[in-house]
């Protein structure tokens, strides 16, 4: 308690909230600096503050009324009141879909009545406030129909008929309350629902996009202490009668964590700048960070444990902690392996109205001759090698200009490869989970590139003291990522891998229809 109440002084629960309702009013940049802070130093209170705020009553936020947002902001923001996000259900996790939880208007209209149950709920146990996610009957005004539909509500616990199982037993982000919430006959007000009834994955996903953006910054933070505490080893620790931080081994593992952080760093910066320039489509961003975020930070600590060697893996040192802490961050608020479906669907779905487009084009060449020739011109080219050239060089500072170069020749590999898949599977491309995460991957580090060449950029621009040092780390980040892009590119086209693929398939199918290992053990018994 006397922590909460500190965050409470601190303003640490509306930091988004309009100052005129009792919140703080930062920017999306300035909420990613205070996130890193507090992710340097726990991350199961990051865990907890980011719960009732990032997705808790961010839908109120989002897509509240002008009248919800009176009603229940000021108290959420100063933490007289906690919020939490109910969507999970045991039969819907990454599905949100194939929810349970039903609400049924009474006899007067007046009300939702909210029976289900909800699992692994941040803040579940604690919260007076909820968004909870329920299958409601929708009429349709044109047909008369009734749909079920997914509607998004706020609910209170004093509306009564809310209940909470105990604390879970979890691997890491301890401080954080997770629990099971019930709702048995909850009377919900109509006027509380958000949006319309029916809208309810778009708030989810509204909510989701939005929340996702502070994970790369608060991880970026815990990525920082990691590293401080590795170097504080290394350059103490001696062996062989000499420092470990000389040796080639221990500066490789360093240079790669330094690397990978100031990736993990620009990315976080450079979405929330999209989010705080006005741009409403970041979900891609924001996504791609998310994913980027939570791996760097395992790699990164990982190697830290490494690096420590059996000091690393004493509780003392405070690694092990991390390590436990950290690993929810690839599974919650949507796990990696869909979040990588997401990426590159989104990205073939501009590529496909991109294709349907020029097909219209070359139906009627006459009318259409500029696109048509253009698109003759564009695709000679790339056959015989030819890309679009450094369409960056004018845009990075001239020292990343080889960078800036590998970085365009990539998004012309991409968008041939993405181009061929699509002719060869078409619709069918959504069923081609193979393929769909080497794409993904690609976008990622393509991503990650333009995050570190913008931010560098700046840096050299503005002559900044370790302007040498990220150049250094952006050129080593931009050509390895080259290496690995067309790496993830040219497995697609690649008879031999595809075909391991279906074997993989295959293989997967026999462990599961056995459900364990198909082959014994090597001695017989």
């Amino acid at each position: 308690e006397p922590t909460i109440q500190a965050l409470r002084e601190l303003g640490a629960f509306g930091l988004q909230v309009p100052v005129e309702l009792d919140g703080v009013g930062l920017t999306n940049t300035q909420y990613a600096r205070l996130t890193e802070v507090v992710g340097g130093n726990d991350l199961g209170v990051g865990i907890f503050i980011g719960a009732h705020q990032s997705i808790g009553f961010k839908g109120i936020l989002l897509c509240g009324t002008d009248e919800q947002k009176a009603q229940y902001l000021p108290k959420l923001a100063t933490g007289e009141n906690f919020a939490a996000f109910a969507l999970t259900e045991p039969s819907s996790g990454s599905d949100a879909g194939s929810i349970k939880t039903r609400a049924e208007l009474n006899a007067e209209g007046t009300h939702w009545i909210l029976n289900g149950g909800k699992i692994w709920i941040s803040n579940g146990g604690i919260a007076e406030i909820f968004t909870v996610f329920c299958k409601t009957p929708v009429v349709d005004e044109k047909t008369g129909t009734v749909t079920e539909k997914v509607s998004a509500m706020i609910v209170e616990r004093a509306f009564g008929g809310v209940t909470h199982g105990p604390p879970e037993k979890k691997m890491g982000i301890k401080c954080s309350n997770t629990a099971e919430v019930y709702f048995e006959n909850t009377p919900v007000p109509v006027e509380n629902v958000l949006s319309q009834p029916g809208d309810g994955f778009k708030v989810a996903m509204q909510i989701l996009n939005n929340g996702r953006f502070g994970m790369g910054a608060a991880l970026s933070g815990t990525m920082r202490t990691v590293i401080q505490k590795a170097c504080e080893h290394a350059t103490a620790r001696i062996q062989f009668g000499s420092r470990i931080d000389g040796y080639g081994a221990i500066q490789e593992k360093i240079a790669k964590m330094s690397m990978i952080h100031y990736t993990t760093e620009s990315m976080a910066y450079m979405v929330a700048g999209t989010m705080d320039s006005g741009y409403e489509d970041y979900q891609l961003e924001a996504a791609i960070s998310k994913i980027f975020a939570s791996e760097a930070a395992w790699f990164v600590t990982d190697e830290a444990i490494q690096i420590l060697g059996g000091m690393g893996y004493m509780r003392s040192m405070g690694l092990e902690k991390v390590m436990r802490d950290i690993r929810i961050f690839r599974i919650f608020e949507g796990t990696n392996d869909i979040l990588r479906l997401f990426v590159a669907l989104v990205g073939i779905q501009f590529a496909g109205g991109h294709l349907r487009e020029l097909q219209s084009a070359i139906s009627n060449p006459i009318g259409n001759f500029g696109v048509v020739l253009g698109e003759v011109a564009k695709r000679g080219k790339g056959a015989i090698g030819i890309g679009t050239g450094n369409t960056l060089a004018d845009k990075v500072h001239p020292n990343l200009s080889d960078s800036a170069a590998l970085t365009c020749k990539a998004v012309d590999a991409m968008g041939q490869a993405v181009e061929k898949v699509l002719i060869k599977h078409g619709k069918g491309i959504i069923n081609e989970q193979f393929i769909l995460n080497r794409l993904a991957n690609a976008t990622i580090d393509i991503y990650a590139n333009a995050s570190v060449l913008a931010r560098c950029t700046k840096t050299l621009n503005e002559d900044l003291d370790s302007a040498h040092h990220e150049e250094m780390m952006t050129k080593v980040w931009c050509n390895e990522s080259y290496a690995r892009i067309m790496d993830n590119l040219n497995q697609l086209k690649n008879p031999e891998v595809l075909d391991n693929f279906k074997t993989m398939a295959k293989i997967s199918e026999g462990v599961c229809a056995k459900v364990a290992p198909v082959q014994g053990n090597p001695l017989g018994f």
